[in-house]
């Protein structure tokens, strides 16, 4: 019988590489607000709202997962830091409410959390490193990893640095679908320099939260990419992978966009255990982006 899985946000980006990337010997049950966006084998949707807390019980109590992943939150550094209450209230009270679920049913539960949970300042943090944030957002992941460490039930918080892809389900949270069209028209593209990160591909990270859901891992691990660089150069070279100029890229200054929040410096992630831990390696940009390109031709051809 296959294992079951559910994850949460299934209409979010990250959600949207596992659901296209199924294993076998899987199923997965993915919650989320909206329709089914797309139909794939091993795929069940379940339209509820998360944060009705009965809703979400029942649902959890009737599939009975192996494992929750828990994808589900509010990403947007600007948005969180303006709308407080709201980021709270999916941020950390759901990811409480989820995790209160897992460990009632006995299940694993692998939180995505986020590399801007420490301040930026020295960098190339590994798992064991204090956290920080200098942001709301920030604030509510540390509350959720707060929230999974004293579960009873096997859990895993999986640490995402930046990601990089584009859209496997619906339309995503993605800075690359955005940036290629503006390269294909010649248009340059500001990226701010000063921000240091180690970018993962969004393919390889949901390749990682399936290995995380089935494996008997339990603890803090890195999911990030090989490439340790600030974000004008993470252009670059993704520009590099896809063939285009350089020349395109820019280096802005955030200060001048009107109401950006805080963000850290340096959240570099060492990334040595999921090397040590994991099949699905951590990878490279330009590697991180020829899996991306592969992967979207390959939906492209099963949508004809």
């Amino acid at each position: 019988m296959d294992k079951t899985v559910v994850i949460t946000g299934g209409s979010g980006f990250v959600a949207g590489s596992m659901i296209r990337q199924v294993p076998a010997g899987y199923t997965a049950h993915v919650l989320s607000r909206g329709k089914a966006l797309v139909k794939v084998p091993n795929v069940v949707w379940h339209k509820l709202d998360p944060t009705d807390n009965d809703a979400l019980v029942k649902c959890l109590e009737e599939v009975r997962p192996h494992a929750i992943v828990h994808t589900a939150a509010y990403a947007g550094i600007d948005f969180c830091q303006k709308e407080q209450a709201e980021a709270h209230r999916v941020n950390s009270t759901l990811t409480a409410r989820v995790g209160k679920a897992a460990e009632e049913l006995g299940c694993r539960f692998v939180y995505c959390s986020t590399d801007t949970v420490f301040d930026g300042v020295e960098g190339k943090y590994t798992e064991d490193s204090p956290t920080g944030p200098v942001n709301y957002y920030g604030e509510t992941k540390v509350a959720g990893e707060v929230l999974t460490r004293f579960l009873s039930t096997p859990w895993v918080i999986a640490r995402v640095a930046i990601v990089m892809g584009l859209p496997m389900v619906g339309s995503g949270n993605s800075f690359l679908s955005l940036m290629i069209p503006k390269f294909e028209a010649g248009e340059k593209v500001g990226v701010p320099i000063e921000e240091i990160r180690t970018p993962v591909d969004v393919v390889t990270l949901g390749r990682q939260l399936w290995e995380l859901a089935g494996n008997d891992f339990t603890g803090v691990i890195h999911l990030s990419g090989d490439d340790l660089v600030n974000r004008t150069e993470m252009v670059m070279r993704i520009a590099d992978a896809l063939g285009y100029s350089r020349d395109l890229v820019y280096a802005n200054d955030p200060a001048d966009i009107p109401g950006r929040a805080a963000r850290p410096v340096d959240v570099s992630l060492l990334n040595d255990k999921a090397h040590a831990v994991l099949e699905n390696k951590p990878c490279s940009i330009a590697e991180g982006v020829r899996r991306i390109m592969a992967a979207d031709k390959a939906i492209k051809e099963q949508s004809v």
